[in-house]
């Protein structure tokens, strides 16, 4: 692959793009070949199987330049999957087929996510040049040092404080905007936020946070507020404690967005004969909205908390545009970076696993609670 890109990259931009279109029909006509023809009955198809299922793992391996004894055990598990694919109940070519699908995701979750773990987990008990091994030492230097449990903290208080606060603004939002004259408009203005990148957010609210001297023409929206009404500009990324909150109201303001059109859709789920029956009753709006509605959007209110929450662990655009961590504002994510532009590349993978700990409960709570919802469906 690297040579092929390479031989690529020496041709003239005219014949790249021809070349790469023709690879790209290519492996989609191999993907539809292997789908669509391949799994047929008949003589011809069991031959076709045979071959790709024996061949395909060891060209793999061959082209990644691997062992012989690993392209040919690799040919072997090409066989066995042939066989259990003869065996399979549904037919012939069942098999094939689900590994068709299969077998591109799974190669990239190997590749993407479970290797770069195990290499990220192994180095975090290394020193800084993954030379020694120095055991907890990377970790116990993170919760002794206080930048290190301030950066803990912090993102604690971003996972507390960011989700909680755009999940309720956009539920607000979405149920008393809900049905009102011009309400597309409305909620267009609100997701807008969501066009814009977490950097191009930063960008415009570090210009609005902007500080000069007093004398000085003032180009920071905030500041200029404060100085029409006779007080004196203030360096708001600069104090502390309150520098990030200024920053979590960043984040807020993209995520508002999205959890305002995830639970406008899901409150338009709700079957209005509930919400009729609750008026018959003698309810009113607020009780309603507690009673009928809010239960009813159960499912969604977790999906939106627990992806904002992902993301305010995982923050770092925001982070490093706007303060690059100074004055106690860095999180786990921007201090991976740091740490490692500081060649201490231990403590860097300390990070990273500190961060994925706190992120695995979320995501496995999440995946609980779909798993109840499809079970009540």
């Amino acid at each position: 692959m690297s040579a092929f890109l390479q031989w690529l990259s020496t041709l003239s931009p005219w014949l790249q793009i021809p070349i790469i279109i023709g690879v790209f029909v290519a492996v989609v006509g191999l993907i539809l070949f292997l789908v669509e023809i391949a799994p047929r009955r008949g003589r011809i198809y069991t031959i076709i199987r045979l071959a790709v299922c024996v061949a395909a793992p060891a060209v793999f391996l061959w082209a990644l330049q691997s062992y012989q004894i690993a392209i040919v055990a690799a040919a072997a598990l090409g066989l066995l999957f042939f066989f259990l694919d003869m065996r399979s109940k549904q037919g012939a070519g069942s098999l094939f087929v689900l590994v068709a699908f299969l077998a591109p995701a799974v190669l990239l979750l190997i590749i993407g996510l479970i290797v770069p773990f195990i290499q990220t987990t192994g180095q975090s008990f290394m020193n800084r040049n993954s030379s020694e091994w120095v055991g907890l030492d990377n970790f116990i230097w993170i919760f002794t040092q206080p930048q290190g449990i301030r950066v803990v903290l912090n993102t604690i208080i971003w996972v507390v404080i960011a989700p909680v606060v755009s999940t309720i603004a956009g539920l607000a939002y979405a149920y008393f905007i809900d049905k009102t004259r011009g309400e597309k408009y409305y909620k267009i203005l609100v997701f807008m936020p969501m066009a814009i990148s977490f950097v191009g957010a930063s960008i415009i609210w570090r210009f609005v946070y902007a500080a000069r001297p007093a004398e000085a023409a003032q180009i920071g929206l905030l500041n200029q507020i404060i100085v029409w009404f006779g007080g004196q500009p203030v360096n708001f990324l600069a104090v502390q404690p309150w520098n990030t909150l200024f920053l979590i109201v960043v984040l807020i303001w993209v995520q508002t967005g999205f959890a305002m059109v995830i639970l406008s859709a899901a409150i338009k789920g709700v079957p209005t004969e509930q919400i009729e029956a609750a008026e018959l009753d003698g309810t009113n709006g607020w009780q309603r909205f507690i009673n009928v509605i809010v239960p009813g959007i159960r499912g969604s209110l977790i999906v939106v908390l627990t992806t904002i929450s992902i993301a305010s662990l995982k923050v770092f655009d925001i982070v490093r545009t706007m303060t690059a961590g100074a004055n106690n504002t860095s999180v786990i994510a921007n201090e991976m970076y740091t740490q490692l532009r500081s060649f201490e590349a231990g403590r860097s993978a300390a990070f990273a696993v500190i961060l994925f700990v706190l992120v695995m409960p979320l995501v496995i709570y999440n995946a609980i609670q779909l798993k109840k919802q499809r079970e009540i469906r």
